[in-house]
């Protein structure tokens, strides 16, 4: 809220309301403040999916629109066999929402799943507010959280191959240019006008990004004498937190999706043993394409790396599903053959998200008190090395560092076998 003086000197708030003058902090706070947007949360419960999974699918959602500083005022659920062509949702729940949307005075109305531009065009026309699907949503996030000039850039391309087939919604208003003496003839319409110039702003931008992956490939071959261990996992798992503490560095590390855009590089040494340890984005189930692929030059330090720590949040429920949207991401960016290290985080949050009862994700049945006292432990049958940790806690720390001392003493024996005299 802003104060300022009428003629008699008297301050009065943009309400009409008297008051003092307020003190120069106070007025960078009424000048800064952002009045959050709110939303309305809709998704679709397809054949094949449960209902508590679609719950927690909007549940994720719903930390998407807070990352982006909208909040949560309904949601709404239909199951469908598939979502509408047209509409998304069928004609009874577009009237539902509308009600909800009238009643609660919402500005957005926020969809889980990426819509086509025929039902984004739909939509609006139907509810008469902004609709945002969930790529939308996660390259918002994105764009704020972009700080060096690749991670702009590659947000930046990947805007705009999302916006450039929605185009028609944006210039339905326009007409063609107008004429005049010495200007007629078939024109160019507005839509043309700017589709060509995104497609030429998208050229640009990969000659920019081509030219900074080169400046990256070399940084990585100078690294070569080391081995590369990267940390990958699924967005707000505590990988940077974890590269704080193994680096002693102070990397960003919020309770936030996708606090980490940009790829952070640290050595490390553990005992005798130097190598560098990377943290990188983290994934989503749905990563819209145009990520992955502007990403590209950010995800190859995953590719090229020697050893991977796949970050879990073991205290989320439905860990197992994040578990398998990063191994589909990994498979994409052909990064599935790397060895990995299992590494289950937050032990000390399990009965404080899931439940106080035995991890029903657990083969064993292991509780939270025996994760945090027996950190090999398999959770899952898989022959992968796994160790349990609380970052936050410090819990299990040396455990992780002997750990990964084995494994890159490993690589590093390979690689170099006639310097295994150091071990």
């Amino acid at each position: 809220m802003h104060y300022a003086p009428n003629k008699k000197g008297k301050f009065r708030n943009s309400l009409g309301e008297e008051g003092k003058r307020p003190s120069p902090q106070e007025r960078n706070t009424f000048v800064n403040e952002e009045i959050p947007e709110k939303a309305i949360l809709v998704s679709v419960c397809p054949n094949g999916q449960t209902l508590k999974r679609t719950e927690e699918y909007l549940d994720e959602l719903e930390f998407l629109l807070r990352t982006a500083g909208g909040v949560t005022v309904y949601k709404v659920i239909q199951k469908l066999d598939r979502p509408d062509t047209r509409t998304y949702v069928g004609s009874g729940k577009l009237d539902e929402i509308r009600e909800y949307k009238n009643a609660l005075d919402a500005d957005i109305i926020v969809v889980d799943d990426e819509l086509s531009p025929a039902q984004l065009r739909n939509l609006e026309k139907e509810m008469e507010c902004r609709i945002l699907d969930r790529t939308t949503l996660i390259l918002d996030i994105f764009a704020r959280h972009a700080r060096t000039a690749t991670a702009r850039t590659q947000v930046e391309l990947a805007q705009l191959q999302y916006m450039l087939p929605r185009l028609t919604r944006l210039w339905t208003h326009l007409e063609r240019q107008r004429g005049g003496i010495g200007m007629r003839g078939p024109g160019e319409t507005q839509i043309e006008t700017d589709r060509r110039l995104i497609k030429e702003k998208i050229s640009a931008l990969k000659i920019q990004l081509a030219k900074l992956d080169t400046q990256k490939t070399l940084q990585r071959k100078n690294r070569e004498s080391l081995v590369r261990v990267a940390l990958v996992g699924y967005t707000n798992v505590g990988k940077s937190t974890i590269l704080n503490l193994l680096a002693k560095s102070d990397v960003l590390a919020e309770n936030k999706l996708f606090a980490t855009l940009d790829t952070t590089v640290r050595k490390v040494v553990i005992g005798n043993l130097p190598f560098l340890l990377t943290d990188t984005v983290g994934f989503i189930r749905k990563l819209p394409t145009q990520l992955v692929e502007s990403f590209k030059s950010t995800l190859d330090e995953v590719a090229e790396a020697d050893l991977l720590l796949h970050v879990v949040d073991i205290s989320h429920p439905d860990h197992q599903s994040q578990i398998d949207a990063v191994n589909k991401t990994l498979a994409d960016i052909h990064a599935a053959d790397k060895p990995v290290i299992m590494v289950y985080n937050k032990i000390d949050n399990i009965g404080v998200q899931g439940s106080t009862e035995e991890c029903k994700e657990c083969e064993d049945n292991t509780t939270s008190e025996q994760l945090s006292c027996t950190p090999s432990t398999p959770l899952h049958s898989s022959a992968l090395p796994q160790i349990f940790i609380s970052a936050s806690k410090k819990q299990n720390i040396d455990a992780l560092r002997n750990l990964l001392y084995d494994e890159i003493a490993r690589i590093h024996a390979i690689r170099y076998p006639y310097n295994n005299f150091l071990y």
